[in-house]
């Protein structure tokens, strides 16, 4: 079991590892790639075969235009999790191009880096035990941040 992040540029690399910190705390690998939808969509398909026989989820994090989340989506029987970063441009209107698909593709769109974690984390927890009671800790940790902070 592993993430496959998929990032449309290296520009996205910093957001990238804020999902990869996450996964590591839920003990879950991830592989980082770099490929674009637009520019590169021989490699995404690469990428897609490369893994389509594994029990992965793959991760997709593309800003502006983001046709890569449906590409992959489109082309893969597994789990998609569309995790764009946010951008101040265009009042960030930019995001619809995550939320609005066709008919047939269907990636879940997640916005913060650790709750795109958390997702991968509750997909693979279906099947294991020991991200099951990670994924325990983590919301216990959280409540427990919340009854902590009362006044």
């Amino acid at each position: 079991m592993k993430a496959i992040l998929i990032m449309g540029s290296k520009a996205d690399i910093n957001f990238c590892k804020k999902i990869a910190d996450k996964l590591a705390f839920f003990g879950i690998d991830c592989e980082m790639k770099v490929a674009s939808a637009h520019k590169t969509p021989m490699r995404v398909l690469e990428i897609i075969r490369e893994f389509e026989n594994e029990d992965v989820v793959f991760v997709t994090v593309a800003g502006r235009s983001n046709a890569l989340s449906g590409f992959v989506d489109a082309n893969t029987t597994k789990p998609v999790i569309a995790c764009p970063p946010v951008s101040e441009s265009f009042a960030g209107m930019d995001i619809l191009s995550s939320l609005r698909m066709p008919s047939g593709v269907a990636p879940m769109v997640v916005l913060e880096p650790e709750n795109c974690a958390l997702a991968v984390a509750k997909i693979f927890g279906i099947k294991n035990e020991n991200i099951r009671k990670k994924i325990l800790e983590y919301q216990v940790n959280k409540k427990r941040e919340i009854e902590e902070a009362e006044i």
